[in-house]
């Protein structure tokens, strides 16, 4: 059996279980592609999966390989694959109940997948698909964010977040972003028309009457953001709303979203990188035998933009 060099965990634990060792190479079954990792983007999710949080609804079998973001040129095609070919430059999101793409190469349906931006770079690609995904999803399919409205997003400077004001911003939304002192002038960069600094101030008193608000921190910001929404309005979060009841006691909507995969708003999120209007920002690229750091800096919580492990060099 041919093999690769790969991250995987055996036991879910701390990122000490990540371990990088010979792994079966896979093969591009019906319908599916394989690709030549080049890089592979790192999210919360991936940390969370290792450490055994998420089981209750995403059950893996292990040994596992993390990573659900990649971008990469298609090593391989299965006979029935007439959208991609040998040699294309992809990126895409990968299937959560199956290995991921912290190794030399993967294989995925091409549902998955979408030609990559040819105004980036691979590292900066993988940087993109999950994240922007749930921004793309969480604005205009769940809250509908329109022209001229006003949205709230939380960690405008996260992975989330940094897309989400690039996105609202393009559709002629007036976005306010909470962020970090450190990163106002990024977020202001981003296209955010007011950044409110979370630690000096309580963004529930200088923010009203806002028609959306996408929330990826839950907890304690969830629950003052109920207070910012006009009638009718809609907060989106990541990680579940906790109080339904107190959304409805405010007059307005709560909805959690997970995100999925999809071709088109990949290509379309492409576009846009091309034209000038949205920009992946990078904070640290790492080798992949570097994954377990990866891991520790994303636990932080406060990452700009995105973490990337190179493959390819």
């Amino acid at each position: 059996m041919a093999t690769m060099q790969a991250i995987r965990f055996h036991s879910y634990g701390g990122s000490e279980v990540l371990v990088l060792e010979e792994a079966p190479r896979p093969e591009a079954g019906e319908g599916e592609v394989l690709i030549r990792v080049h890089a592979a983007g790192v999210n919360p999710l991936d940390w969370k999966v290792r450490a055994g949080h998420v089981k209750a609804w995403l059950e893996h079998r292990l040994p596992l390989i993390p990573g659900w973001d990649v971008s990469g040129v298609v090593e391989a095609v299965a006979p029935d694959v007439t959208n991609f070919k040998v040699g294309d430059a992809v990126y895409g999101m990968l299937d959560f109940m199956r290995n991921g793409a912290y190794a030399e190469y993967v294989a995925t349906q091409t549902l998955h997948l979408a030609n990559k931006p040819n105004s980036i770079d691979y590292t900066q690609a993988g940087a993109v698909p999950l994240a922007s995904l749930t921004a793309w999803q969480s604005l205009f399919e769940v809250a509908g964010l329109e022209s001229g409205q006003t949205v709230l997003i939380h960690a405008a400077a996260g992975g989330v977040g940094h897309f989400a004001v690039q996105f609202a911003k393009w559709k002629g939304a007036k976005v306010i972003g909470t962020a970090s002192a450190s990163n106002k002038d990024f977020v202001r960069v981003l296209g955010a028309d007011e950044v409110i600094d979370y630690r000096s101030t309580r963004f529930e008193e200088v923010v009203s009457d806002v028609d959306a608000v996408l929330d990826t921190i839950g907890g304690d910001t969830q629950e003052r953001s109920w207070l910012v929404l006009k009638k009718g309005g809609i907060l989106v979060a990541t990680l579940g709303v906790a109080s339904p009841e107190v959304a409805r006691q405010h007059g307005v909507r709560g909805e959690g979203i997970m995100v999925h995969p999809d071709a088109a708003q990949l290509a379309q999120i492409a576009a846009l990188i091309d034209a000038g209007k949205v920009r992946p920002a990078v904070s640290a690229i790492l080798p992949l035998a570097e994954a377990f750091q990866a891991h520790e800096l994303s636990r932080t919580g406060h990452v700009r933009g995105k973490i990337v492990l190179q493959v390819v060099g």
